[in-house]
């Protein structure tokens, strides 16, 4: 297996961070944009797509601030990879910033990245953001 490289992507959004801290952190909040079910049991998230399941720890959450988590499979294989949703409001513009860490093979980084825009803009929508 390729070694995955680390990305971060920003998105400006016209939410409030008490409710985009829900939208990410919550298992309600995240099938409402993320996945198709969410469930947790101790600091492991079960997500659901189309029939296929993913799971991923939580490894550190700030409440209005940011949430990480790191894939089982990376985690099983030894990877120190993870995905990180975080945002701040911007000063000047009032607009919540969010940062999104991940990362991918070399040669799966376009793909990746794609998906990540589908699934934030599914939350922008959501948000009427």
């Amino acid at each position: 297996m390729a070694e995955k490289e680390k990305y971060e992507m920003d998105f400006l959004l016209r939410t409030s961070t008490k409710v985009l801290d829900n939208m990410i952190s919550t298992p309600s909040g995240l099938s409402e944009w993320f996945a198709d079910d969410v469930n947790i049991k101790d600091d492991v998230y079960t997500f659901f797509w189309d029939g296929s399941e993913e799971q991923a720890r939580l490894i550190t959450k700030k409440n209005n601030s940011r949430i990480r988590f790191q894939w089982i499979e990376d985690e099983e294989e030894g990877l120190d990879t993870y995905f990180e949703l975080r945002f701040e409001v911007d000063p000047m513009t009032k607009a919540v910033v969010l940062t999104l860490t991940a990362f991918a093979e070399p040669d799966e980084m376009e793909e990746s990245k794609f998906l990540w825009e589908e699934q934030i803009g599914q939350l922008k929508r959501i948000l009427g953001a």
